[in-house]
């Protein structure tokens, strides 16, 4: 079997542990993937500010696709080498639409190398967990400045609901998608996906879709399953993601990704 040219991986609830974690068995198999030559490119929702930790755990080794295709981080200088973002008149336009036809949701922000949140907005994840964690604005100055990702958070809707509403009210200037268990609405530039940022990164290093292996578990990974060659989806992977893969491995929490990566870059020679 020819090995993959290129492995691009999502991290939470695929690579990660749900504790966040990266297992030394999956960081093992990461490494092998470099060193049989093979591009290993991680493809998250995540923004920067939440890569170091990663960064750290891969050696500082390679290229991050972060905020849903918005950004390319490096993670070897941990800088951002490429930006996709909304312009602050779409953000406009997108929060009046979307807080004129769904009562309740608030707004926050993922800048280049910043967050902003309104003030009933509720943090979660690791920012609730930071004592202080970006900055509280009203309104106009969220959306003052372009922006990787825009995010709305509703106290009520089912998720996926939350993305089908949002699609018919803001689908035409925005990208809408969810990652989550919460009804928490992820939004980027519009066309801007996991996929588009992923293929254009192959393109340039002149790797095609089908010479590459791809991994994910929620609806933002959907464009980039369907993009490349072969996928694979986690077994804890959203409904909708095991429908639309190839292959399903072994949940995040026992080592699916590496699992799978084990058996694609077997040791050769004097390689253990």
């Amino acid at each position: 079997m020819t090995c993959p040219r290129l492995i691009a991986t999502d991290l939470d609830g695929t690579a990660l542990r749900t504790d966040g974690t990266i297992s030394s068995r999956t960081a093992a198999a990461f490494a092998r993937v470099e060193k049989s030559g093979g591009t290993l490119v991680f493809v998250t929702g995540r923004p920067p500010r939440w890569m170091h930790s990663v960064a750290g755990t891969v050696g500082h080794c390679g290229l991050a696709i972060c905020a849903n295709g918005a950004l390319v981080y490096d993670l070897h200088t941990e800088r951002i080498v490429e930006s996709h973002l909304i312009a602050p008149d779409i953000l406009e336009e997108c929060v009046a639409r979307l807080r004129r036809d769904v009562p309740g949701l608030t707004f926050s922000v993922e800048y280049e190398g910043d967050f902003a949140h309104e003030a009933a907005y509720a943090l979660g994840g690791w920012d609730s967990r930071e004592v202080s964690c970006g900055r509280e604005v009203g309104t106009a100055a969220l959306t003052s400045l372009p922006c990787a990702k825009l995010l709305a958070q509703h106290p009520a809707m089912d998720p996926d609901e939350l993305v089908r509403v949002a699609l018919e009210i803001v689908g035409d200037i925005v990208t809408p998608t969810h990652s989550s268990g919460r009804a928490l609405l992820e939004m980027s530039a519009y066309g801007v996906t996991k996929a588009t940022a992923l293929a254009t990164l192959a393109e340039e290093r002149g790797i095609k879709p089908a010479e590459v292996v791809a991994f994910g578990d929620m609806p933002n990974d959907l464009p980039m399953l369907s993009w490349a060659g072969t996928s694979y989806a986690v077994a804890n992977a959203h409904p909708d993601v095991l429908a639309a893969v190839d292959h399903v491995t072994a949940a995040n929490n026992d080592d699916g990704v590496a699992v799978v990566l084990e058996n694609l870059f077997r040791p050769r020679g004097p390689y253990r």
